[in-house]
C-alpha cells in the first residue's frame, strides 16, 4: 500500500491533464526546457573548455615526460614548485642578472640516465608570403618525433623532415595565403623552404608560426651573419629541451632537485600531476597564499542562476493558473467528492513536477546534443581544442534538479488559488470577484525607493555590493508595482480602435496572466540594458581620453635609415601601389642640431639639442600643473577639465606621441601639402607664411607676441664625422628668435607636430636635417593583404622604410557585446509576448467567440492577437529600460570616485566618467522587438474560429 496516497492520485490526474492539453504543455515544458538546455551546454562546454592539469601539461610537454629550462643563471642553485612554472633564487643567494657573464649549464648532464631529449628553440622572422611578407615566429622542433603529440598534430600534408622543409599552423596559412606544398622565403639568410604540411597546436588554434627542424633556420642564419659581418640573426629564445626518462620511470622529484641544483627548471608530468609533500618542497613556505580568490566569479554565476530561475517563474507561472482555471471543473469535482484543498493543491503542483521533469530531461539532453553538434564551432571560437567532453554528474544532476524544482516554483502560486476557490466557483466555471491588493504596490514603492537609494550610496561610497543588492531590490520593488501599472493600461485605450482598447482592457482585466510577463521581459532587458549601458559608458570615456598618434585617415610612410641617405621614391610608389590612399603624399622630414644622439648613442654631452623654449606665466604654463593645480582639478567640470588638457599650454604636458622623428620637440619639416592633407589647415595665409619660409607654430603656447625662442646646442661626438665637418668648430648654443605663423588653438592637439618648418629656413640656421618619409591620406583602413604586399614592396624599396596608421579607440568588441545582449533580451522579449499572447488566447475563448458572434471581421482575431503581444512586449521592454539604469549608474559613480582619487594624485587625469544610454541597443528593444512581436502574433494567429457550442 502506498504511504502517499493522495499524491499519487495527485500525479496520476496530473499526468493525464497534461496529456489532454497537449498544446499547454508543450509550451511549459519548452519555457522549463529553453534555459536548462542553455545552462547544460554552458556547463559543458566550460568544463570541456578549461584544460585540466593533465590537458595543460599535454599542451606544454606533448607526450614527453619533462621540459629542461636553462633559466640564464648560470650554474646555481634554484628553488621551484612541483608545476614547474613558480621558481626562485634561495635565501642568501648572489643577487644575479641575466645580461651577466656566466659559465653555460650542461643541461643534458641533468637528465636522467636512459633519457631521450629534443631541443627547441625559436626565432622571430620575417618571411615571404603570397601577398607580400610578413613577420611571425619560427620554432626549430623536430615535430615529426611521436614525442610531439598532443602538442603539435598534423592536419595537412606531412611533417618537415629535411633542412629545407618547414610545417605552418593553419592560421598562418590562412593569413598568409599559401598552401601546403608553396615555398616559402626567410629573409635575412635569403633561404627557401617548401612547406610539407599544415599543423596545428591544439591548445593554441589562432597561433601563427612555422615549424622547421633543428638546424635548418637558425644555424644558417648565424652562418651567412659570420660570412659578410652584415645580416644579424634576431635575439633566438633560449634552448628547451624535452625529455622522455628512462621506461617506466620517467622524470621523478628527485631528478628535479638534482637539476635546481644546477641553475635547472623542470616540468615535470608526473611531478605535476603527482605533487610531493610540501615538507619535501624548499619553495613551498613562499608559495603559500599565492591562490587566486573566485568569489566575485561565483557571486556572478549565483545572481545569473537567480535571474534565471525567476525568469523561468514569471513566465511558466501564468501556464499553469491558466491551467488550473481550464482545469477548474476537474478540480471542483476533487473537492466535491471529498479532497480537501490541500489535494485540491496537490493536484496543481503535480503538474508543475511532472511538466518540470519533463522539461528537465528535455533540456538536459538537448544541451548534449547541441554541445556536440557545435562543438567545432565552439573550439574555433575558444581557440583551443576540448581534450574530451568533460561531464560533472553532480553539475548536470542539479542542472535537471533546478528545472524540476522550477515547473513547482511555479505552480506554487497557481495551487493556492486554486486550493482557496469554493467548490461552488469550480463547478459553475465563475470566476468570482476579487480586489487588486493595496498593500503590494505600497510595498513595492517603498522597496523601489529603497533600492535606488542603496545602489546610489554603494555608488558613491565604492561598495559594489551595495550596488549590486540595492539594484536587485529596485528590481524587485519594480515587480511589486507591475501589476498597478498594468490596471492603467487598461484606462488608456478609452479614445483607442477596438482592437487595441480589447487588448490594453484585457491586460489589465487578467493582471495574473499579463504581470508575470511583463515582469519577465523587465528582468531580461533590465540585465541587458545595464550591461549595455556601461558598457557604452565606458566606451565614451576610452574614446575622450584616447589620443591618437596619427591624424585620423592618413598613413605614414617612414624610414629608419638615417645613417645614409635614401631615395624614398620608390618607397611612396609601393605605399601608393598597395594601400588605398588618395591625391598625392606630403613629404615630411626632421631637423636636429649637433650629433644626433637618436643615431649614435653616446654620453649625454656627446649629444647636440633642439628645442623650442617654452615662455612662462599665463596663457603659456599649464593651470593643472604646479600649485593649486588639485584644488583647481576638484573644482571645475570634466568639461572644462577637458578644455583645458587640449589647451595648447597643456596638450604637451601628458602626451608623449612622437610621430615624426625620434626626438621630442615635434619639430616637423614641411610644406603646403602637410598642412591641408595632415594637420587639415586649409588657411592661404599659413600657406602664404610657410612658402615664405615663415614657420607655421600649431601651439600657440609657445609663442610670446609672434615669435618662438629655438635653442640649438650644436655639440658634436667624435663618432659623428659627417655632420662635424659640415659644422667645424667649438662646441657652442644658439638662441635665435623667429617670426612665425600662429595657427588657431584647436590645432594644438595635431599629432606628432608643434611646428612645421620650412627647408629654407632650417638651411640658414645651420640645422641639419633629412627627409624621413610622407605622409598618405587613406580612403579605408588597409586589409591584412595590402599589408604584406606593401611591406614586400617597401623591402624591395630598400632603406629600412616601414608604414603605420593611427590607432583608433577599440569599440568593436563593445558593439559585438552589444549586438548580442540586445538579440538575447529580444529573443526573452518575443517568447515572453508570444506566450502570453498564447494563453490569453487559450484563456479568453468565450470573448472571442462572443466577438465572432456580434460580427467582428475575421481579421479582429489576428490584430487582436498582435496588439495582445505589442502591449506586454512594450511594457516589459519600458519597465526594463527604467530598471537597468539604476545599477549602471551606480557603477559608474563608483568609477568616477576611483577617477576622482586618481585625479586627486595627478590633476592631469581626467576624471570624465559619462553616462551614455545606448540608444541603438533601446531603440532595437523598444521599436523593433515589439512590433516584430506584434506582426509575428498576428500572422500566425488564424483568422477564422470553429463554431463551439455554448457552455451552461
Amino acid at each position: 500500500m502506498s504511504l502517499f496516497p493522495g499524491w499519487r492520485a495527485a500525479f496520476r490526474i496530473a499526468r493525464r491533464d497534461a496529456l489532454r492539453a497537449k498544446g499547454r504543455s508543450a509550451l511549459v515544458v519548452a519555457m522549463i526546457a529553453l534555459p536548462v538546455l542553455g545552462v547544460t551546454a554552458a556547463d559543458l562546454t566550460y568544463r570541456s573548455a578549461l584544460p585540466t592539469a593533465a590537458e595543460e601539461l599535454t599542451a606544454d610537454l606533448g607526450a614527453a615526460d619533462a621540459l629542461f629550462v636553462d633559466q640564464g643563471m648560470g650554474p646555481v642553485p634554484l628553488w621551484q614548485m612541483p608545476d614547474g612554472i613558480m621558481w626562485q633564487t634561495p635565501d642568501g643567494a648572489p643577487e644575479t642578472f641575466y645580461d651577466d657573464e656566466r659559465k653555460p649549464v650542461d643541461v643534458p648532464a641533468t637528465f636522467p640516465k636512459g633519457s631521450r631529449s629534443l631541443t627547441e628553440q625559436s626565432v622571430p622572422a620575417s618571411v615571404t608570403t603570397r601577398h607580400g611578407i610578413t613577420d611571425t615566429q619560427i620554432t626549430e622542433l623536430a615535430v615529426a618525433d611521436p614525442m610531439l603529440r598532443g602538442r603539435v598534430e598534423l592536419t595537412e600534408g606531412s611533417y618537415p623532415k629535411a633542412k629545407d622543409e618547414i610545417a605552418a599552423t593553419g592560421a598562418f596559412l590562412k593569413a598568409a595565403g599559401l598552401s601546403v606544398g608553396d615555398r616559402v622565403t626567410v629573409r635575412g639568410p635569403q633561404q627557401e623552404y617548401t612547406l610539407t604540411g599544415a599543423v596545428e597546436l591544439p591548445a593554441e588554434l589562432k597561433n601563427e608560426s612555422l615549424f622547421a627542424v633543428p638546424g635548418a633556420v637558425i644555424a644558417p642564419w648565424q652562418k651567412t651573419a659570420d660570412g659578410d659581418g652584415k645580416i644579424l640573426p634576431p635575439q633566438a629564445s633560449g634552448v628547451k629541451w624535452l625529455v622522455q626518462g628512462p621506461p617506466g620511470a620517467g622524470v621523478t622529484w628527485p631528478d628535479i632537485l638534482a637539476a635546481n641544483e644546477k641553475g635547472v627548471v623542470v616540468r615535470a608530468r608526473q611531478v605535476a600531476l603527482d605533487p610531493p609533500p610540501d615538507s619535501e618542497v624548499p619553495m613551498a613556505v613562499y608559495a603559500q597564499g599565492w591562490t587566486g580568490s573566485d568569489t566575485e566569479l561565483t557571486a556572478a554565476v549565483l545572481t545569473v542562476a537567480a535571474m534565471a530561475l525567476l525568469e523561468i517563474v514569471l513566465l511558466a507561472g501564468p501556464a499553469f493558473a491558466v491551467g488550473a482555471r481550464r482545469s477548474r471543473r476537474q478540480l471542483g469535482l476533487v473537492g466535491s467528492c471529498g479532497g480537501t484543498r490541500g489535494q485540491v493543491r496537490a493536484v496543481v503542483l503535480a503538474g508543475g513536477a511532472v511538466l518540470g521533469g519533463v522539461g528537465a530531461v528535455v533540456g538536459v539532453g538537448a544541451g548534449f546534443g547541441l554541445t556536440v553538434l557545435f562543438r567545432p564551432m565552439i573550439e574555433e571560437f575558444s581557440g583551443r581544442r576540448f581534450g574530451e567532453l568533460t561531464v560533472h554528474p553532480g553539475e548536470i544532476l542539479a542542472i535537471a534538479v533546478l528545472g524540476l524544482v522550477t515547473g513547482v516554483l511555479a505552480a506554487l502560486a497557481p495551487a493556492i488559488v486554486a486550493g482557496r476557490q469554493s467548490v461552488l466557483e469550480s463547478l459553475t466555471g465563475r470566476r468570482g470577484s476579487r480586489r487588486s491588493s493595496r498593500v503590494l504596490p505600497v510595498v513595492g514603492t517603498v522597496v523601489l525607493a529603497v533600492g535606488v537609494a542603496l545602489a546610489v550610496y554603494g555608488g558613491l561610497s565604492g561598495n559594489t555590493r551595495l550596488v549590486a543588492g540595492g539594484s536587485v531590490l529596485a528590481e524587485l520593488g519594480l515587480l511589486g508595482c507591475i501589476p498597478v501599472i498594468v490596471g492603467f493600461l487598461g484606462r488608456l485605450g478609452r479614445r483607442l480602435p477596438l482592437t487595441p482598447r480589447i487588448a490594453l482592457r484585457d491586460a489589465a482585466r487578467n493582471r495574473g496572466r499579463t504581470a508575470p510577463a511583463v515582469a519577465a521581459v523587465m528582468a531580461a532587458v533590465a540585465g541587458s540594458v545595464a550591461i549595455a549601458t556601461y558598457t557604452a559608458s565606458t566606451t565614451a570615456e576610452q574614446a575622450y581620453d584616447h589620443r591618437p598618434n596619427l591624424t585620423a585617415g592618413t598613413a605614414a610612410l617612414m624610414t629608419a635609415d638615417t645613417a645614409e641617405k635614401t631615395d624614398l621614391s620608390r618607397a611612396r610608389a609601393a605605399v601608393e601601389q598597395h594601400y588605398p590612399v588618395s591625391g598625392a603624399p606630403a613629404r615630411v622630414g626632421r631637423a636636429w642640431a649637433g650629433s644626433d644622439c637618436s643615431v649614435y648613442y653616446e654620453e649625454e654631452d656627446g649629444c647636440g639639442t633642439l628645442e623650442i623654449v617654452k615662455p612662462t606665466g599665463e596663457g603659456h604654463s599649464c593651470p593643472l600643473k604646479g600649485k593649486g593645480a588639485k584644488e583647481l582639478a576638484l573644482r571645475i567640470s570634466a568639461d572644462e577639465h577637458k578644455r583645458l588638457m587640449n589647451s595648447p599650454a597643456c596638450v604637451d604636458e601628458d602626451s608623449t606621441t612622437i610621430a615624426f622623428g625620434n626626438d621630442d620637440n615635434k619639430i616637423v619639416i614641411g610644406d603646403t601639402a602637410l598642412l591641408t592633407s595632415y594637420v587639415k589647415l586649409d588657411d592661404p595665409e599659413a600657406a602664404k607664411a610657410l612658402a615664405a619660409g615663415t614657420p607655421v607654430l600649431l601651439n600657440s603656447a609657445y609663442a610670446k607676441d609672434g615669435e618662438i625662442t629655438l635653442r640649438a646646442r650644436h655639440v658634436y661626438n667624435e663618432r659623428d664625422k659627417e655632420n662635424r665637418a659640415l659644422h667645424p668648430g667649438e662646441p657652442r648654443t644658439t638662441t635665435d628668435r623667429l617670426k612665425v605663423y600662429v595657427a588657431p588653438d584647436s590645432y594644438a592637439t595635431t599629432p606628432g607636430i608643434r611646428m612645421v618648418l620650412p627647408q629654407k629656413t632650417a638651411d640658414r640656421l645651420g640645422l641639419h636635417s633629412q627627409e624621413t618619409g610622407s605622409v598618405h591620406t587613406l580612403t579605408r583602413e588597409p586589409t591584412g593583404a595590402e599589408q604584406q604586399a606593401a611591406d614586400a614592396a617597401l623591402e624591395q624599396a630598400g632603406n629600412q622604410a616601414y608604414v603605420w596608421t593611427g590607432s583608433p579607440a577599440e569599440q568593436d568588441d563593445d558593439a559585438v557585446v552589444l549586438l548580442i545582449l540586445a538579440l538575447f533580451a529580444g529573443v526573452v522579449t518575443l517568447g515572453a509576448a508570444a506566450i502570453t499572447t498564447g494563453l490569453s488566447k487559450a484563456d479568453a475563448e468565450a470573448d472571442l467567440t462572443t466577438l465572432s458572434a456580434v460580427g467582428a471581421p475575421p481579421g479582429v482575431r489576428r490584430s487582436l492577437s498582435g496588439f495582445q503581444c505589442l502591449v506586454v512586449a512594450l511594457t516589459g521592454v519600458l519597465l526594463g529600460t527604467a530598471a537597468g539604469i539604476v545599477p549602471a549608474v551606480a557603477l559608474r559613480l563608483t568609477d568616477l570616485r576611483e577617477a576622482l582619487k586618481v585625479m586627486r594624485d595627478d590633476p592631469m587625469e581626467s576624471a570624465y566618467t559619462p553616462i551614455v544610454m545606448p540608444w541603438p541597443t533601446i531603440a532595437l528593444l523598444a521599436l523593433v522587438v515589439p512590433v516584430l512581436a506584434g506582426l509575428l502574433a498576428a500572422a500566425l494567429t488564424g483568422s477564422r474560429q470553429k463554431l463551439a457550442r455554448r457552455a451552461g
